[in-house]
């Protein structure tokens, strides 16, 4: 997967596109990542010890990895990722767009 767990993410395409928020989840097997603000979807909720009123909330539901772009961190604009090694032998990402290391 291209982005992390705490990346800053900017959504390229569907209803949310244009929308900045922080990675709070990945899930790698169904290829979608949860990101803070984004693809709120209300739910409706029974009544329970954990919720005693019930009712209708909003939550954060996972939206596809290929529709989000981490944020380069020199310009603030969405950047692809690529991989480098460095000399002491850590695997490393990088912005594609300034070439700022992103781990």
């Amino acid at each position: 997967m291209h982005v992390k767990k705490g990346d800053e993410v900017i959504v390229i395409s569907g209803k949310d596109k244009g929308k900045r928020g922080r990675v709070l989840a990945v899930y790698p097997k169904k290829n979608r990542v949860l990101v803070e603000g984004v693809n709120v979807v209300k739910k409706h909720m029974r009544p329970s010890p954990k919720n005693p009123r019930g009712g209708i909330i909003e939550i954060e539901a996972p939206i596809h990895a290929s529709n989000v772009l981490p944020v380069d961190p020199k310009t603030g604009k969405p950047t692809r990722i690529g991989y480098k090694v460095l000399e002491d032998g850590r695997k490393v990402r990088y912005a594609k767009r300034s070439g700022a290391i992103l781990d």
